[in-house]
């Protein structure tokens, strides 16, 4: 009876050990998906696939270990700035501008709660072998207005003045500015292996050269800049310098 009660007692504490909520690691069981994971940890798929090396469509093995990268919370103190509260938690102050939606000066007041985002444990990058092609997801979800072909190089999707404009895949921004002949300002993105993606007619651009951004992140606003004559999003899909029909790469989705 005394064995069966310490059993008992001890019981909780082992569930509290694993509990999704909290856990900073996680062993993948049987019949687990990376999505589920994520849903019970309360973290992005995107994140924790990032931080082990994890490619999209985001597979995992039954028996591996995954690093579940946690973000803190940081309420303002008076006479504190974004750029203190960054060298505080060791957090680049981009990092913490980007998941707040500061201004360029990190602006902020005392009393506000600021979200402190997980930095990436280095020893976990490239877990995985990099795929020759990465997966695609559509940059926005508006309807397409041209499709590709008869000298259009890409696809116009259908947005409105204001709306998000997401990274198609992961990659590195090479170019962030203004696009001078057609497509006004324009975000290139660069995925490895002589892939890259093309966003013109933004409104806005919410990313520099030379920043690492994960596929979904948004890297600008959308709008009608350049020769658009209404607003619009002209993506495009480039492979060692040729263009490839989006229709092609991108996953099917309902009209």
């Amino acid at each position: 009876m005394r064995r069966a009660a310490l059993l008992l007692l001890a019981a909780p504490l082992l569930l509290a050990a694993a509990d999704p909520a909290t856990e900073t690691e996680h062993k993948v069981a049987e019949g687990e998906t990376l999505s589920g994971i994520a849903e019970r940890a309360g973290v992005p798929a995107a994140v924790i696939a990032a931080a082990n090396g994890i490619a999209e469509p985001y597979s995992v093995r039954v028996g591996e270990v995954l690093v579940i990268p946690r973000q803190r919370t940081h309420t303002v103190k008076d006479g504190e700035t974004a750029l203190s509260i960054a060298r505080r938690y060791r957090v680049p102050f981009e990092n913490i501008a980007v998941a707040n939606g500061l201004d360029t000066k990190g602006s902020v007041k005392a009393g506000q709660r600021l979200i402190i985002p997980a930095v990436i444990a280095p020893r976990q990058a490239a877990r995985r072998t990099i795929p020759a092609a990465p997966y695609f997801r559509w940059p926005h979800d508006g309807k397409v207005l041209a499709g590709f072909g008869k000298g259009h190089d890409g696809i116009d999707i259908d947005v409105k003045v204001g709306d998000m404009v997401r990274a198609s895949a992961s990659g590195t921004v090479i170019f962030a500015a203004e696009e001078k002949t057609r497509f006004g300002r324009q975000v290139l993105i660069d995925h490895g292996n002589g892939w890259q993606t093309s966003y013109g007619h933004l409104s806005r651009i919410t990313v520099k050269k030379g920043d690492v951004v994960k596929a979904g992140e948004r890297i600008g606003i959308a709008g009608d800049a350049g020769t658009a004559t209404r607003p619009e999003l002209h993506f495009e899909i480039r492979h060692k310098g040729e263009d490839v029909d989006p229709a092609s790469k991108l996953p099917a989705r309902g009209k």
